[in-house]
């Protein structure tokens, strides 16, 4: 006679969010995530790369830090050392670098360096969903700030330092995406950036520059970096491989004065991120990076015109967004009486995979009829044919469009 399973109920901590579905697999047509685009993948230059560096270093795969220390492998770090300065006019050192599990390990081990539960930061109010949800466990305040073509508005950071300032709050740091925001796909101009590090200097509050999406500019130039900028170093700034090359090698990196570094090395207790990863990047990146974004930009770019004109085509007026500077995402806003998270489930039901906008906004109801789109892993045509099923199912349920 077999016993009844274990309940492990009452064991659960309050603080747990809701419990995860079983995965049954990917929907038909998915507009979700970070991922990208299969066919732009340089599988060949990555099989070669990891052939070649394993030839050569392989055996060091014995140590944790494959000879190079706990801030990740050395010729990866000085390959970014040269990119960062080349791309984003930040001067820095590999040592000056940490490599982790993807940026939301940086996320984490600068959330633990930085904040105790009760603390306030400042965010924009449309934002990633990763660093909002971060902050809500762990008892942290964000204050969102409103975004418009150029990113977050300084009128209305500076009213919010203001107030938090009477009110004797000094927050902990303001996080921006300023070079291709994420949902927006704004870029903050260089006179932007320089009233941000003036308003953060005049309150004595750092800056969190998240940089994930920075290479995926379609016109391939973009502004300095606020950490290049800051003259006091007050800017903590990250970066990912994810969206230039592959999410599933989740590596990124955390560029940071040694104040901040060593304070953030002893919170990376994992014994180091994947390593064979590592290698293989720095073997790839010193051959082919340069050449290999510029092609994915276009192919980015190309899937984008073509979401685009689909939401033109099923949605009519109905749907409005901006012409994302560049990314993977598009950021659509619908009438007002139309509820994406609503959507969202009933989307699915029918094959479409969406992400209801609510989730990504510090303020709900400003998000509540808005939606993020990832253009990157579908095809053409599952674009095309996934716009059409999601502007059914929302013209039967919401009268949209009509």
């Amino acid at each position: 006679m077999s016993s009844a399973p274990f309940d492990f109920t009452s064991f659960f901590p309050k603080s747990l969010p809701a419990a995860a579905t079983r995965w049954t697999g990917r929907v038909k047509f998915d507009f979700t995530g970070g991922n990208n685009d299969a066919d732009r993948l340089p599988l060949e230059d990555l099989i070669a790369a990891a052939d070649a560096v394993l030839k050569r270093e392989g055996r060091t795969l014995s140590t944790y830090g494959l000879n190079s220390g706990p801030q990740g492998y050395r010729p990866l770090r000085e390959f970014l050392a040269g990119k960062l300065k080349s791309d984003a006019d930040i001067a820095c050192a590999a040592d000056d670098i940490l490599i982790t599990s993807g940026s939301l390990q940086a996320i984490d081990l600068v959330n633990a360096t930085l904040l105790e539960r009760g603390d306030t930061v400042i965010i924009e109010q449309d934002c990633y969903q990763g660093s909002i949800n971060r902050l809500t466990r762990l008892g942290v305040t964000p204050i969102g700030i409103p975004l418009d073509g150029d990113g977050m508005r300084m009128d209305a950071l500076s009213n919010a330092l203001d107030n938090l300032k009477g009110k004797g709050i000094r927050p902990k740091y303001i996080y921006t995406i300023p070079t291709v925001q994420n949902p927006t796909g704004t870029i903050m101009p260089v006179e932007r950036r320089q009233e941000m590090l003036r308003l953060a200097a005049a309150h004595g509050v750092p800056i969190f520059e998240d940089d994930c999406y920075a290479d995926l500019i379609w016109s391939g130039e973009r502004p300095p970096a606020l950490y290049a900028m800051s003259k006091d170093g007050n800017v903590i700034h990250i970066g990912s491989f994810s969206k230039s090359i592959a999410p599933a090698l989740r590596v990124g990196f955390i560029v940071a004065p040694w104040a901040v570094m060593s304070r953030i090395l002893p919170l990376k207790t994992d014994g180091g991120s994947g390593a064979l990863e590592q290698m293989v990047l720095a073997e790839f990146c010193a051959r082919h990076f340069a050449k290999h974004v510029p092609a994915l930009r276009r192919g980015l770019r190309a899937k984008l015109e073509t979401l685009m004109e689909s939401v033109k085509e099923h949605f009519g007026a109905a749907a409005a967004f901006d012409d994302p500077k560049g990314g993977i995402f598009l950021w659509v806003t619908l009438p007002d009486n139309v509820d994406t998270q609503k959507l969202y489930t009933l989307a699915l039901a029918a094959g479409v995979a969406i992400n209801p906008g609510a989730e990504w906004s510090v303020n709900k109801a400003y998000g509540r009829n808005r939606l993020r789109l990832c253009f990157a892993s579908p095809t053409h045509e599952e674009i095309h044919q996934g716009v059409a099923a999601l502007a059914e199912v929302c013209r039967r349920e919401f009268g949209v469009p009509q």
